[in-house]
């Protein structure tokens, strides 16, 4: 996949988040789009996910040399982020059927392997709900990275997240980069130090931008 932000700018009333963004991501590159707290990270990546809509410019998606539409992105993304919710009434396998009748596995993985890579089998007929912090995170993110998808979406990946929990974290994403186009938000370094390119938000930023009338 291939993305394309021409002029982009997204604001809230009339607060200018960001503006004039010009900028391609492309398929095989791991991209880290970095800023301070408030800066403008999340906000981008849930326009590229088509969960948010931008205010002025254009956003042009392109998956083996055609062009789709907006509506249509979802099939080939999956995005994890703290502010995304689980099924928390499924049990973990209960979860990972229901996901995978929208969204099959890589490499045909099945739901069974794909909760030992988690290392989650002794909690696979526990429901989510009682699941700790850490647990869900890792979930949300076995989900993500092993959906598959030619755009993996990652909005600060390790939240909750233990030190064994962020060496599987780095672990499974550079097993599974290859062929991908990778895009993670954050100002932590070791969520994004496999990325070969860097987007800052503030770059963008203008304080002084009148809104368009």
């Amino acid at each position: 996949m291939q993305i394309n932000l021409t002029g982009l700018g997204k604001r809230y009333n009339y607060e200018w988040i960001f503006r004039n963004l010009t900028y391609t991501f492309e398929s095989g590159t791991s991209y880290a789009i970095l800023g301070h707290n408030g800066s403008g990270k999340s906000t981008l990546l849930t326009i590229i996910a088509g969960h948010n809509l931008y205010s002025e410019g254009q956003l042009e998606y392109t998956v083996n040399g055609k062009k789709i539409q907006p509506d249509e992105a979802y099939r080939h993304l999956s995005l994890t982020a703290p502010y995304l919710e689980l099924v928390e009434e499924f049990s973990l396998l209960e979860m990972l059927d229901f996901h995978t009748r929208f969204k099959p596995l890589r490499q045909q993985l099945s739901t069974t392997a794909l909760i030992d890579r988690m290392g989650l089998h002794k909690s696979k007929h526990k429901f989510v709900k009682d699941f700790s912090s850490g647990m869900k995170q890792r979930l949300k993110l076995g989900i993500a990275i092993y959906s598959d998808t030619s755009l993996l979406l990652l909005d600060e990946p390790t939240t909750n997240l233990d030190q064994e929990g962020v060496a599987w974290y780095q672990e499974h994403v550079a097993q599974n980069k290859t062929g991908r186009l990778i895009i993670v938000g954050s100002n932590i370094q070791h969520e994004y130090s496999f990325c070969e390119q860097q987007l800052r938000i503030s770059d963008y930023h203008s304080a002084t931008a009148k809104p368009r009338v």
